[in-house]
């Protein structure tokens, strides 16, 4: 049986308690944290002298980042998962923003964010994350089909690696 929803508690239930210590939302978190986003190029770093402050670029790095590794590339869909998921609502200390300042902060930042793209494979990099596999090839023959999407060359890398940069810058 479930808790009445309209019952009041003496104590209120921690946000920090529903996102476990190992999820991955926490490391999308610490890894945003130590950015120095203002010298990545990111606008709105420092809020102007007037006016209300918009939203933190790290704030929103996170929601978009937050939406890649969860397959949540559209706006509208983030907009709506940080009013309904509970990791996006600990992510963003429960600010939601509209679709339309998602799409734009994605606009105004492309290259920004292309550069935490790097930063971030260069973290992966140092801290081992990536493989290294080696192929080995002896005299052995099988019978086998070689399809033409299964080979690789070294032309065919490098334009799969041109391919990923423009899907990056895209």
């Amino acid at each position: 049986e479930g808790l009445d929803r309209g019952q009041s508690t003496l104590f209120p239930a921690l946000l920090d308690d529903y996102v476990t210590e190992d999820n991955p939302v926490r490391a999308v978190d610490v890894f945003v944290d130590g950015l120095d986003l203002d010298k990545l190029g990111f606008v709105g770093v420092q809020p102007l002298e007037t006016g209300r402050p918009s939203y933190h670029p790290g704030i929103m790095l996170k929601l978009y980042i937050y939406g890649y590794l969860n397959q949540v590339p559209w706006s509208r869909r983030l907009e709506r998962e940080c009013q309904r998921n509970i990791e996006m609502i600990w992510l963003t200390g429960q600010l939601a923003p509209d679709f339309e300042t998602i799409a734009d902060f994605r606009k105004d930042n492309g290259k920004a964010i292309r550069e935490v793209c790097r930063e971030f494979v260069a973290l992966c990099r140092k801290l081992d994350l990536f493989s290294a596999a080696s192929v080995a090839i002896d005299g052995s023959k099988f019978k086998a089909v070689n399809a033409r999407d299964k080979n690789f060359t070294e032309a065919k890398m490098r334009r799969r690696l041109e391919r990923i940069d423009e899907s990056i810058a895209r």
